[in-house]
């Protein structure tokens, strides 16, 4: 089994030595480092190569959004962002999808918890808590004052099973749950939303998710 490298950014040492402890706990989990604000982040990333960083969102010298939008702008970045916030509906956690994270936890989460969010986000395989993702997802595509494109057939260059596969993507469902939903394998799902990624030019499902909002082929409800 792959070990999946973590950086914990986070100006309070209890946070940090706390998840070091608990991850380090997880089989297949390896804390490699740990930050004290945004900069220190930034340097840390490009020195260890982790695949996931735990960032928070304020920290002195760099914020954490900051922080992630340097982190994952590069054209060859791999590391995911995971977000630690205290409030499910921080209004800064919007700021940092749009900058490029992967998804958010509360700080307050569990072990299991923890561990299990950096597996999704590691794996890119789906929304981290979606019924809460899809919640941030939808107001920051309401927030962001672009006008929204109208409901569309299709995105860019994708097919019409691809675009369906966006829409329920955006919608927070996993893999097997689209694979369901469309009458299809796993792993035909699989092989789709790798070519969505591609051809939108997107790092993972959530920022898959957000374009979808964002070009109106999916429309916030209830907000």
């Amino acid at each position: 089994m792959t070990t999946i490298r973590v950086l914990i950014a986070d100006d309070q040492m209890m946070v940090r030595q706390g998840f070091t402890v608990l991850l380090n706990a997880e089989p297949g989990i390896e804390v490699v480092g740990q930050a004290v604000d945004g900069v220190e982040a930034v340097e840390k990333v490009a020195e260890l190569r982790p695949d996931v960083v735990l960032m928070d969102i304020r920290m002195p010298r760099l914020g954490g959004i900051e922080a992630t939008r340097r982190i994952t702008e590069p054209a060859d970045a791999t590391v995911k962002v995971l977000v630690l916030t205290t409030f499910d509906l921080d209004e800064y956690v919007y700021e940092a999808l749009r900058a490029g994270a992967s998804g958010f936890l509360l700080k307050d989460a569990s072990a299991a918890e923890l561990a299990q969010a950096v597996r999704v986000v590691a794996d890119g395989d789906a929304l981290l808590a979606p019924n809460i993702t899809k919640r941030l997802i939808a107001e920051f595509s309401r927030t962001t004052g672009s006008p929204r494109a109208p409901r569309q057939v299709r995105v860019g260059d994708l097919t019409e099973r691809e675009t369906e596969v966006l829409s329920l993507i955006a919608q927070g469902l996993s893999n097997a749950e689209i694979a369901e939903n469309l009458v299809l394998a796993e792993q035909t799902v699989k092989s789709h939303v790798s070519r969505i990624l591609v051809k939108l030019g997107l790092r993972d499902r959530t920022q898959a998710a957000v374009h979808a909002y964002e070009t109106g082929l999916v429309r916030p409800t209830g907000y």
